[in-house]
Protein backbone atom coordinates (compact mmCIF):
# COMPACT_ATOMS: atom_id res chain seq x y z
CA UNK A 1 0.00 0.00 0.00
CA UNK A 2 1.16 3.60 -0.92
CA UNK A 3 0.97 6.20 1.60
CA UNK A 4 0.44 10.03 -0.25
CA UNK A 5 0.86 13.32 1.60
CA UNK A 6 0.31 16.52 -0.16
CA UNK A 7 1.84 19.76 0.68
CA UNK A 8 1.33 23.42 -0.96
CA UNK A 9 -1.72 24.58 -0.36
CA UNK A 10 -2.84 27.95 0.94
CA UNK A 11 -4.78 31.23 0.62
CA UNK A 12 -4.00 33.28 -2.62
CA UNK A 13 -5.18 36.15 -5.05
CA UNK A 14 -7.43 35.01 -8.01
CA UNK A 15 -4.37 35.10 -10.82
CA UNK A 16 -2.12 33.87 -8.23
CA UNK A 17 -0.07 30.62 -9.22
CA UNK A 18 0.40 27.16 -6.40
CA UNK A 19 2.66 24.50 -6.72
CA UNK A 20 1.03 21.02 -4.72
CA UNK A 21 3.31 18.47 -4.10
CA UNK A 22 2.06 15.15 -3.36
CA UNK A 23 4.73 12.85 -1.60
CA UNK A 24 4.44 9.41 -1.54
CA UNK A 25 5.92 6.23 0.53
CA UNK A 26 5.55 2.84 1.01
CA UNK A 27 4.93 1.31 -2.21
CA UNK A 28 6.55 3.53 -5.21
CA UNK A 29 4.27 5.68 -6.02
CA UNK A 30 5.76 4.49 -9.74
CA UNK A 31 3.60 1.57 -10.17
CA UNK A 32 0.60 3.96 -10.29
CA UNK A 33 -1.11 6.32 -12.36
CA UNK A 34 -1.22 9.39 -9.85
CA UNK A 35 -4.02 11.79 -10.16
CA UNK A 36 -5.23 14.79 -8.28
CA UNK A 37 -8.84 15.41 -7.21
CA UNK A 38 -10.65 18.33 -5.62
CA UNK A 39 -13.57 18.96 -3.55
CA UNK A 40 -15.26 22.51 -2.92
CA UNK A 41 -17.31 22.88 -0.24
CA UNK A 42 -21.32 21.40 -0.75
CA UNK A 43 -20.02 19.62 -3.84
CA UNK A 44 -18.42 16.57 -4.72
CA UNK A 45 -15.18 15.53 -4.83
CA UNK A 46 -13.78 15.81 -9.05
CA UNK A 47 -11.07 15.07 -10.98
CA UNK A 48 -8.92 17.47 -11.83
CA UNK A 49 -5.76 15.71 -13.66
CA UNK A 50 -4.11 12.64 -13.78
CA UNK A 51 -0.72 11.37 -14.87
CA UNK A 52 0.67 8.10 -16.16
CA UNK A 53 3.40 5.78 -14.25
CA UNK A 54 6.02 7.16 -17.22
CA UNK A 55 4.87 10.89 -17.27
CA UNK A 56 3.94 10.45 -21.28
CA UNK A 57 0.15 10.57 -20.80
CA UNK A 58 -1.37 13.29 -19.13
CA UNK A 59 -5.50 14.11 -18.40
CA UNK A 60 -7.26 17.08 -17.41
CA UNK A 61 -10.97 18.32 -16.40
CA UNK A 62 -11.83 20.68 -18.98
CA UNK A 63 -11.95 23.58 -16.67
CA UNK A 64 -8.13 23.61 -15.81
CA UNK A 65 -6.53 23.02 -19.37
CA UNK A 66 -4.45 25.39 -19.94
CA UNK A 67 -4.02 26.17 -16.16
CA UNK A 68 -2.71 23.38 -14.25
CA UNK A 69 0.42 20.91 -15.20
CA UNK A 70 0.25 17.87 -13.76
CA UNK A 71 4.16 16.10 -13.80
CA UNK A 72 5.60 13.70 -11.54
CA UNK A 73 9.11 12.71 -9.99
CA UNK A 74 9.47 9.34 -9.93
CA UNK A 75 13.44 9.37 -8.03
CA UNK A 76 11.47 11.08 -5.65
CA UNK A 77 8.27 9.56 -5.43
CA UNK A 78 6.78 12.96 -5.56
CA UNK A 79 4.12 14.35 -7.95
CA UNK A 80 3.34 18.09 -8.39
CA UNK A 81 0.57 19.96 -9.68
CA UNK A 82 1.36 23.50 -10.64
CA UNK A 83 -2.22 25.95 -10.83
CA UNK A 84 -1.60 29.47 -12.89
CA UNK A 85 -4.15 31.96 -13.61
CA UNK A 86 -5.72 30.57 -10.38
CA UNK A 87 -9.50 31.50 -10.44
CA UNK A 88 -12.30 32.06 -7.38
CA UNK A 89 -14.06 28.59 -8.71
CA UNK A 90 -10.28 26.31 -7.90
CA UNK A 91 -11.18 27.03 -4.20
CA UNK A 92 -11.18 23.26 -2.45
CA UNK A 93 -9.44 20.57 -1.18
CA UNK A 94 -6.71 19.34 -3.20
CA UNK A 95 -6.42 15.24 -2.98
CA UNK A 96 -3.69 13.20 -4.42
CA UNK A 97 -4.80 9.96 -5.46
CA UNK A 98 -2.98 6.56 -6.27
CA UNK A 99 -4.79 4.98 -9.24
CA UNK A 100 -4.84 1.82 -10.94
CA UNK A 101 -2.37 1.82 -14.45
CA UNK A 102 -5.31 2.39 -16.93
CA UNK A 103 -7.09 5.77 -15.32
CA UNK A 104 -8.22 7.25 -12.10
CA UNK A 105 -11.70 5.56 -12.16
CA UNK A 106 -10.38 3.79 -9.53
CA UNK A 107 -8.28 5.03 -6.75
CA UNK A 108 -6.06 2.63 -4.73
CA UNK A 109 -4.72 5.18 -1.87
CA UNK A 110 -6.14 8.82 -0.96
CA UNK A 111 -4.21 11.53 0.46
CA UNK A 112 -5.36 14.06 3.38
CA UNK A 113 -6.12 16.88 1.38
CA UNK A 114 -4.44 20.42 1.46
CA UNK A 115 -6.88 23.76 1.22
CA UNK A 116 -6.44 26.03 -1.78
CA UNK A 117 -8.32 29.17 -1.15
CA UNK A 118 -8.48 31.95 -3.75
CA UNK A 119 -9.90 35.52 -2.79
CA UNK A 120 -11.03 37.98 -4.51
Amino acid sequence: QVQLVESGGGLVQAGASLRLSCAASGRTASNYRMGWFRQAPGKEREFAASISWSGSATSYRDSVKGRFTISRDNAKNTVYLQMNSLKLEDTAVYYCAACVPYGCGEVKAWGQGTQVTVSS
